[in-house]
């Protein structure tokens, strides 16, 4: 009969039960590979949830800068038509001054040559008196040549038709000797700036005689008319 050692029993020894739960996760740990630390499994979430979320973004921001457009082009073409707008205003208010200054100096002129006229009607009697010589003579053309440089013009002559819109009439008689009512005798000269009248020509006019016969020679041609021509010898 053998002696049993005491402390040692041929029964294996107890495993506590935590211990053996710890050996079985790390068993399942080493079959399932290496863990991934945590941060890259929170970058690898966030890059999945914000795929998802981009494209949304970018429309968005997207129809903010088409609106923003918009706008823009809208406050430009508003701004273009207000200057089209100005600068049309600004041309017919430079025509319309400039149309001004003419017609203010034509009107100048024209009250600074009326003034002269009874001294152009002095000139134009010493004229025809015979008068119009030496030293009077050359003062006188050299008058009558700046204002016809100044646009002045006289108008009126012997045997023109009369016409009421440049002519004004101060003596009335007949004549046989006209067929329609003429200037006969002229008073005193017109004168006229271009084509504007600042003074009518005064003329006498004479009217073909009521009731006037045909002179001789128009009697005889048409005696020679009614007899088929003349007589020949």
């Amino acid at each position: 009969m053998t002696e049993e050692t005491p402390g040692f029993d041929k029964d294996e020894p107890e495993v506590p039960a935590d211990a053996a739960q710890a050996d079985e996760a790390a068993g399942s740990a080493d079959q399932a590979g290496p863990a991934a630390p945590a941060g890259d499994s929170q970058e690898k979430a966030a890059a999945t949830g914000g795929s998802g979320a981009a494209p949304e973004g970018d429309e968005l921001q997207q129809a903010g800068l088409t609106a923003q457009l918009d706008q823009t082009r809208t406050a430009l073409n508003e701004r273009t038509q207000d200057v089209q707008r100005l600068q049309a205003e600004f041309s017919n208010y430079r025509r319309r001054v400039e149309r001004d200054r003419i017609a203010v100096k034509e009107v100048a002129v024209a009250n600074l040559l009326t003034e002269l006229l009874p001294v152009l009607d002095d000139i134009g009697r010493a004229r025809d008196h015979g008068e119009l010589v030496g030293g009077f003579k050359v003062v006188a053309e050299s008058l009558e040549t700046t204002v016809a440089k100044m646009g002045l013009a006289q108008f009126g002559k012997e045997g023109e038709p009369f016409d009421p819109t440049v002519h004004e009439a101060l003596m009335h008689s007949y004549s046989p000797e006209v067929t329609e009512t003429t200037c006969v005798q002229i008073l005193q000269p017109g004168y006229r700036i271009g084509e504007r009248t600042i003074r009518p020509a005064r003329v006498g006019v004479a009217e073909p005689q009521p009731g006037a016969q045909p002179t001789k020679g128009e009697e005889s041609s048409g005696t020679d008319e009614e007899n088929g021509g003349p007589e020949e010898g």
